[in-house]
């Protein structure tokens, strides 16, 4: 069966950029202030994707809240120097989401980021004026919860194919009743994303272009 699409939503870190070197750098900033171990560069791409709430206590065994969020704090103060900027595109997402702009293709962002942040990357690449909205999380906000609510108010459907590079996409998708696709260059391993039963499998960004969209979509009806 050919599938066709009235939106494509993209994850933003491991989908459209390389977030890791801002990402690690922000984790150890706050790990290092409140006394816990650093984290080797290696170490960091299990922290990507998830709620930075999550992460933290993953990383470091605690589970009072307002230490938790005092940790996130510390991060996003880093972030909002300097972390943000760290932030590298993958090869092919400008040059693919340009040709899907000139065809008129419906496009969106929904990010577990802070949607400030992620307006930030988007408008240091001169990428923003691509999406019809940018969405993102906060802490104590699943994804899942995140495309929940876009589908209450409509903005999503069941035709919207949600784009990203962990189960955490492929699973919010979904549980909404939209259709997911996988990217191999994140930080998902295929193991991972399999877990997520994606229709879609994404060797690089160019294959975006083989989507089907609907007439609907694409006239902007």
């Amino acid at each position: 069966m050919i599938l066709k699409h009235d939106l494509l939503l993209f994850d933003l870190d491991g989908t459209l950029s390389d977030p890791s070197e801002g990402i690690w750098r922000c984790f150890n900033h706050s790990l290092s202030h409140y006394g816990y171990p650093t984290l080797r560069r290696d170490e960091i791409d299990s922290c990507i994707g998830p709620p930075l709430d999550e992460s933290f206590a993953r990383l470091t065994g605690e589970r009072d809240v307002s230490q938790l969020h005092d940790m996130v704090a510390t991060y996003r103060e880093r972030y909002s120097d300097a972390g943000y900027a760290e932030n590298v595109l993958y090869d092919g997402v400008t040059e693919t989401l340009q040709a899907l702009s000139e065809r008129s293709v419906p496009m969106a962002v929904c990010t577990s980021k802070r949607r400030d942040f992620a307006l930030r990357i988007l408008q240091r690449f001169g990428l923003d004026g691509y999406f019809a909205f940018v969405d993102g999380g906060d802490v104590g906000i699943q994804k899942w919860q995140q495309i929940q609510a876009l589908r209450q108010e409509g903005t999503v459907s069941d035709k919207t194919l949600m784009i990203g590079d962990r189960d955490v996409d492929l699973e919010a998708a979904s549980r909404n009743g939209l259709v997911g696709g996988a990217v191999l260059w994140g930080f998902g391993s295929r193991e991972e994303l399999r877990g997520g039963r994606p229709d879609y499998w994404f060797d690089a960004p160019r294959e975006w272009l083989t989507l089907r969209m609907s007439a609907e979509a694409l006239h902007g009806c």
